[in-house]
């Protein structure tokens, strides 16, 4: 079994936000940074990996002159609806960041704004950068691709990557509705949280590298992942690598992550003004009763309640923030002997064990 601590919330912001800083990224990308990785932490399931524990895999990556904290985020063409950004391998949350900014601005006037970034690296959660335009009162579109990870169908060698999507859009219910999936089954994060528990994983996961089903993690780390759907997450996969890469001129296909020094990511940001369609009132009221048409349907045998997108990461969110953010002890550890490394001065404060069976 896995061990656990809960750390608070503030402190563990405090942190990553003084580790950015330490690794030389501006003080507004370190609170970009630092605050994409702690919404991820907030919502996700630790196994994911999208959360804190990158702060060590980033400081590899600058030590190692892979990624440009200092990268300049330059529009290369641009209309009043539309951008192209090149990234220059700077990091992949802020410059996706940065341009769903550009996008919300532009819907503002449009009633539509979409900004691809190219040659970028990893951006982080899809959910991230889509829920910054609902925060603005827009629906948020998030598309990136990524190392191909996935098989197509019918193969067993991965050709497009789990090229995740993020959709969210404003409710009255005090929280967006927010759609974060890869595409894929699963990634290897999870695998590796299977692995480490001791326990069989669902047989649409991943292959073996010989291209055999199997429940086995470990047998399935060197493999390619499966999609969603079978042959429908495939089909999903490969058009996102056409809406970022191919349009964008950035990587695509087998090219990202193929050359460490050049991850060649590309990402598309999407924001569409609702205000431009209806009052967001009114829109509210709208999602809202669409919310209660779905809730009001007779469950499953096993099922007690139908939950809407994003309302089960909604419910981590608030019950983390208010007992504490549970870490991996292993990841805790890493943390604080990184913040020695770097001569950090916050400390990430402990609240106890964690003993709740619900992440």
């Amino acid at each position: 079994m896995i061990k656990m601590t809960s750390v608070t919330r503030d402190s563990l912001h405090a942190f990553m936000v003084a580790g950015f800083r330490a690794l030389g990224l501006p003080e507004e990308d370190a609170g970009i940074f630092a605050d994409a990785l702690i919404f991820s932490e907030l919502r996700f399931h630790p196994g994911h990996g999208q959360g804190v524990r990158r702060l060590r895999r980033y400081q590899e990556r600058i030590a190692a002159g892979l990624v440009n904290v200092s990268a300049p985020w330059e529009v290369v063409k641009e209309s009043p609806a539309l951008a192209l950004v090149d990234a220059h391998n700077g990091i992949g949350t802020v410059a996706a960041a940065r341009a769903m900014r550009l996008a919300i601005q532009k819907a503002k006037v449009c009633g539509i704004g979409q900004v691809i970034v190219r040659n970028s690296t990893h951006y982080g959660s899809s959910a991230v950068h889509a829920v910054q335009a609902a925060e603005a009162g827009c629906i948020g579109t998030s598309f990136t691709n990524a190392g191909p990870e996935m098989a197509p169908w019918g193969g067993r060698e991965g050709a497009v990557g789990t090229n995740p999507w993020g959709i969210a859009a404003p409710t009255g219910l005090g929280f967006p509705v927010v759609l974060d999936i890869a595409l894929t089954t699963a990634g290897k994060g999870m695998m590796q949280w299977h692995a480490r528990e001791g326990k069989p994983m669902p047989l649409d996961w991943a292959l073996t590298p010989d291209g055999a089903e199997t429940d086995d993690p470990n047998a399935a780390m060197a493999g390619a992942l499966l999609g969603i759907g079978t042959y429908k997450g495939y089909g999903l996969a490969f058009m996102t690598d056409v809406l970022t890469g191919v349009i964008g001129g950035g990587g695509y296909g087998l090219t990202p992550y193929a050359d460490q020094a050049k991850l060649d990511v590309s990402h598309t940001l999407t924001a569409i003004d609702i205000e431009w369609f209806m009052p967001l009132d009114e829109f509210r009221a709208r999602m809202d009763d669409f919310a209660g048409m779905v809730k009001s349907r007779a469950l499953r045998p096993g099922f007690s309640e139908i939950l809407l997108p994003g309302e089960q990461e909604a419910r981590r969110v608030a019950r983390k923030s208010a007992a504490g953010v549970p870490l991996d002890d292993e990841v805790l550890a890493d943390l604080r002997n990184l913040g020695r490394e770097l001569g950090i001065a916050a400390e990430i404060e402990t609240v106890g064990p964690y003993r709740d069976s619900v992440l």
